[in-house]
């Protein structure tokens, strides 16, 4: 479990897996007496790796949230997907639904803790809490807000950053091809934003980007402008962007070899829907985020240096 987790209870998946009386030949050994396995349950062989977790309170809720936050804006760091001001990530509020936190404008992702995570109204961007110290990034409102209008129940974190394998891939305007088992978590699950308009200033491109993400898409690519990641958590968000920036970098790699006359396999439909149903699961992709986040924190200091400046942030309320 997480560091700063202090429940072991899961969410229930989201996405329910279906029960057989008796199993198909597709299923692949995932179905015990009768009942499919969770996506977690088939992945530990011994004890059951937990999921997502529960928190008595809503601070501690918000907490966990905000410390898992700065620990991805870390992983970002670490993985090179800074560049200058641009990039942020925001995340619902546990306790009002209305509200959303996102990072402050200027600071680098490296050095970002709870304490500097800014909270913003959804509705109407008026800045309700948080770090009041430093602005929020314009640009980065008028996308995430736009998002979380649209899908308010299943979306509670958004990523975007201007990543080097998700910019040089996306001016092609191509979604991804399903060439390796881990790419399989965006199958019939990403789009593309086939249009460019500039740094967004105005409403109508979040709108767009937003419609072009869809109702079900976990991920979207940005025409001459980079990526775009959403989850069930933070931890979901992050590391379906790191997922998607290696992606990209693969796709490229896979290219330049097709262009020399090297065929490419690409994994049949059937499979990647298999691999889909079996890895990209809120609980599991959860879990798929901790070893970067617990390298992170434990690197910072422990979970205090990560969780520094939250008791100081100001009070949240409803707008």
């Amino acid at each position: 479990m997480a560091p700063s987790a202090i429940a072991t209870e899961t969410i229930s998946s989201v996405s329910a897996l279906k029960i057989h009386d008796k199993p198909a030949e597709t299923d692949k050994g995932t179905v015990v007496e009768g009942k499919e396995k969770t996506p977690l349950e088939a992945i530990s062989h011994g004890i059951v790796m937990p999921g997502i977790p529960t928190f008595p309170d809503y601070t501690s809720h918000r907490r966990h949230i905000l410390v898992h936050m700065a620990a991805t804006f870390r992983f970002f760091a670490r993985s090179g997907f800074t560049e200058g001001q641009s990039g942020h990530i925001s995340v619902r509020d546990p306790e009002f639904n209305g509200l959303m936190w996102m990072n402050p404008l200027g600071r680098h992702f490296g050095m970002l803790t709870a304490g500097d995570m800014i909270c913003l109204d959804i509705a109407t961007g008026t800045i309700v809490g948080g770090n009041t110290s430093r602005p929020a990034n314009a640009a980065g409102y008028l996308i995430h807000s736009a998002v979380h209008k649209r899908r308010p129940n299943d979306i509670h974190a958004i990523c975007h950053a201007h990543s080097n394998a998700g910019r040089a891939w996306s001016v092609f305007a191509r979604p991804l091809e399903m060439l390796n088992q881990d790419v399989c978590n965006f199958h019939n699950a990403h789009a593309v934003y086939a249009r460019y308009e500039g740094i967004v200033f105005a409403s109508e491109e979040g709108e767009h980007i937003a419609e072009a993400l869809g109702t079900r898409n976990k991920g979207v690519i940005l025409m001459n402008h980079g990526l775009l990641t959403v989850g069930y958590t933070v931890d979901e968000a992050g590391f379906m962007f790191g997922l998607l920036d290696r992606a990209c970098a693969m796709q490229l790699q896979v290219e330049a070899a097709a262009a020399n006359g090297i065929p490419k396999n690409v994994i049949s439909d059937e499979e990647a829907a298999f691999n889909f149903k079996m890895a990209s699961e809120p609980n599991a992709l959860y879990r798929e985020a901790q070893p970067d986040l617990e390298y992170e924190i434990e690197a910072a200091g422990g979970e205090a240096a990560v969780a520094r400046g939250f008791e100081a942030l100001k009070r949240v309320a409803a707008a």
